[in-house]
């Protein structure tokens, strides 16, 4: 039987409860009971995503997560879509540089539904995964790499910064999507070697929130997925440690069709799960969080050199985080006025720091964003599953907003004094050509194997 503890109320969590229990097998469960409304979400993550991928095989993590959706031993074809939505459910599936998600939302009633289905593809994917399938989601993959990035405008952007901070050979150096020569070159004993490194019990976190009976939802899945053979072959990941800044400012211009002239850029920040990482988000937020932000009230409102102006956070915890900056110009304003203006408003931060009114707004924010997070089933799940994979408590999805909120104005000066640097960011320049005369301004831009997004959307194409 699984092994568990009784249900405690975190302080700062709104009443709501969390147990967390482990399968003989190392599957961990985290259960958490809501009667508010007759739904249950059920979210899966599994401990891999690119950082771990081998050299000369990116973009496998995210084709597999496609694969997961074509059949397992009892469930062939678009069967796990089709039984799923059938029952009133959703459903869906993505990649990001450190885990891969499958989750679920099913009326309370179909909750056993979607743990059988969970169950049956974890332990019984390789008896259906043949040739014919990974061909088929491998042709899914690269078109979505066509739709999404290649071919819209400012599509690569997110590729080239990040192989820009993360050097070649860093395990964050490519993102999820994986470039088409990789792709081509996947096997389907590549696929099932994946599969059985990392589709274990023991590499996996299980999350079911809502209006469930936790004695019933346990049975069920100790019944489903406890008879799923333990393997223990996941390889160390690679070290992503990096200096804490990039030591020189990286630059490219880049000539493409595009509708307008854009800044982005990308600085290296603290790690996910510290002060530090907290404090630098509400140095975003203030800098570029929204229609309030101090880029958006100089560039766009007063200067009127920018359509756009956002400053944003991609959290990560095996290496450092990434700060985005991301500026479209106004018709004929030139880049360099842009980036002036930026960087003349970071050098004031850096100096003054956030206002006692900016800092109270930046903290609402986030306190809001998390309370949407957690305000649904579906949410808290993959909530409850993120700190379980990362950092090793679920629970602390429950009171993480509570660090935020005693983050001092001068910690987030200080974080964006030492980050928010010329020599701590790669940049990137866009200049609008016609689309018969695209072409990078500088031959040793970065290579086209990386992606363009840090989470990757998975419902294969039905």
């Amino acid at each position: 039987m699984p092994m568990g503890h009784t249900a405690t109320q975190q302080a700062d969590s709104g009443g709501l409860t969390v147990t967390e229990h482990r399968l003989a097998n190392g599957l961990r469960v985290v259960l958490s009971e809501d009667h508010l409304t007759p739904v249950a979400a059920v979210c899966l993550w599994y401990d891999v995503g690119s950082r771990h991928e081998a050299a000369g095989r990116t973009g496998l993590a995210h084709l597999f997560e496609h694969l997961m959706f074509q059949g397992s031993a009892q469930v062939p074809g678009n069967g796990h879509f089709e039984l799923v939505q059938g029952a009133g459910g959703s459903l869906n599936g993505t990649t990001s540089f450190e885990r891969t998600n499958y989750f679920e939302t099913m009326p309370a009633h179909q909750l056993e539904l979607a743990l059988w289905l969970e169950a049956d593809r974890m332990g019984s994917l390789l008896t259906a995964l043949d040739q014919e399938s990974l061909d088929n989601q491998r042709d899914v993959v690269k078109n979505e790499r066509r739709q999404r990035y290649d071919n819209v405008p400012y599509g690569t952007a997110f590729e080239r910064l990040t192989a820009m901070v993360y050097p070649e050979g860093h395990p964050y150096h490519h993102t999820p999507i994986g470039s088409m020569a990789h792709l081509d070159a996947a096997s389907l004993e590549d696929a099932r070697a994946f599969f059985r490194t990392y589709y274990a019990p023991g590499n996996a976190v299980l999350a079911v929130v809502g209006d469930i009976d936790p004695e019933r939802t346990l049975g069920w899945v100790e019944k489903y997925f406890g008879t799923i053979p333990a393997h223990d072959a996941k390889p160390a990941p690679r070290d992503g440690s990096l200096p804490d800044v990039v030591g020189r400012e990286v630059r490219e211009v880049v000539r493409e069709d595009v509708p307008s002239r854009a800044l982005m850029a990308a600085y290296r920040l603290p790690h996910d799960g510290t002060r530090e990482s907290d404090a630098a988000d509400l140095a975003l937020t203030v800098l570029g969080g929204g229609e309030s932000s101090r880029l958006h009230n100089r560039l766009v409102r007063r200067d009127r050199t920018a359509v756009a102006a956002g400053f944003g956070l991609l959290r990560l915890t095996g290496a450092p985080s990434l700060g985005w900056l991301d500026v479209k110009a106004s018709g004929g304003v030139e880049v360099s006025a842009i980036e002036a203006a930026v960087d003349e408003e970071l050098a004031r931060f850096a100096e003054e720091g956030p206002t006692a009114e900016e800092m109270e707004r930046a903290q609402a924010q986030l306190e809001r964003e998390w309370l949407d997070r957690l305000a649904t089933v579906g949410g808290r799940a993959d909530e409850l599953c993120r700190f379980a994979v990362l950092f090793g408590d679920p629970r602390l999805a429950l009171t993480a907003v509570r660090r935020a909120l005693d983050v001092t104005a001068e910690e987030v000066r200080a974080v964006a004094a030492a980050r928010l640097r010329p020599d701590n960011r790669a940049v990137l320049v866009y200049e609008p050509v016609p689309a018969a005369d695209t072409a990078p301004d500088t031959p040793d831009g970065p290579p086209a194997d990386a992606s363009a997004a840090a989470d990757e959307e998975g419902e294969p194409a039905q």
